[in-house]
């Protein structure tokens, strides 16, 4: 397993940078989805031409997701629903000054509600530990709604990263709460959950469908909570002889990776959503490859979200300087 690891890490390594290189040599477009919603003349036009800049820019994966997502909006057309409630220029204009929007450079969100880890991740993703300068404070008791702003330490990376204080339940249809929050200004949003998803996790991910913004849906702590799993398991390392706790790990391992995929794609069933992919992740893992320091053998999705998120960035908004 071990020597698996390392090729599959020291890949991973590779195309990370490589498509973090790219991105800082390309020249970074428009936000997309803005401007289909400023270009669109109504509903139907904005899910045409949000469509279609998805197939002028994505892989075919991304280009059959934005397809079945048209199809879903004309079936709302015919049922005499709106497919998507477009803001207004001037509430365009609004959310882009509560969270500082600045052309040019990509806007990462993460959602949650409080206690899900969302500070840390925002750190590792600016390869920050929590007690570090600048870091997004971890542990503190969300008390108010408004959204975190943190951009990049590294000048380098054209990137800002924001906190979305999460909620349980809604008191408002999903689609006014995505408008009135302004959701539709960032380039994707991140869903973090620890358990289950909240209705307003559920709320984010239709509405990022209806206006074509790429979402993730992460589940972090994976190291605390495998560790759970091992004491559930019975394991004592007092009573280790040193045989005992590989084998076990792995079998934690894979019944946690089990267990959560099988919930994220029932919460999405439940929730009248498609399946997508989950990844797993530790936020201390993802950090170790920020940081470019030594990778931990306990990484299980770290790498494919961050090559994914920077793949999805590049392939909507970076185009090379030679064709610019």
């Amino acid at each position: 397993m071990g020597q698996v690891l390392a090729v599959v890490t020291i890949a991973g390594i590779v195309v990370v940078k490589a498509v973090l290189e790219s991105i800082r040599a390309s020249n970074i477009t428009k936000n997309p989805t803005l401007q289909a919603i400023d270009k669109a003349e109504g509903p139907e036009d904005f899910v045409q031409k949000a469509t279609q800049e998805v197939a002028d820019k994505a892989t075919a994966d991304k280009v059959q997701a934005a397809e079945v997502a048209r199809r879903e909006a004309e079936e709302r057309l015919r049922n005499g629903v709106q497919p998507v409630v477009l803001p207004t220029s001037g509430e365009v204009e609004a959310a882009k000054a509560k969270v500082d929007y600045q052309e040019r450079i990509f806007h990462f969100a993460v959602a949650g509600v409080a206690g899900t880890g969302k500070s840390s991740l925002i750190n590792a993703f600016r390869g920050l530990r929590n007690n570090e300068r600048g870091a997004a404070g971890a542990g503190v008791v969300e008390t108010t709604s408004k959204i975190g702003r943190y951009p990049d330490p590294n000048s380098d990376n054209p990137f800002v990263w924001y906190d979305i204080p999460g909620a349980g339940t809604l008191s408002q249809p999903d689609w006014l709460y995505f408008n009135n929050q302004g959701l539709f200004v960032f380039d994707c949003i991140i869903v973090l959950f620890d358990n289950r998803f909240t209705q307003t996790d559920a709320a984010i991910l239709a509405n990022c469908r209806r206006f074509q913004i790429p979402t993730y849906i992460v589940r972090s702590k994976a190291d605390s909570h495998i560790r759970n799993v091992l004491n559930d398991m019975g394991y004592d390392p007092d009573e280790d002889d040193g045989t005992q706790y590989q084998p076990l790990y792995v079998q934690a391992r894979e019944q946690f990776i089990t267990a959560t995929r099988a919930t994220v794609q029932r919460n999405l069933q439940d929730a009248n959503l498609p399946d997508q992919t989950v990844y797993i992740i530790s936020s201390r893992n993802l950090l170790t490859i920020t940081k470019g320091r030594k990778l931990s053998p306990e990484i299980i999705d770290e790498f494919e979200l961050m090559k994914d998120l920077l793949e999805e960035a590049r392939s909507r908004r970076c185009r090379s300087v030679s064709t610019a």
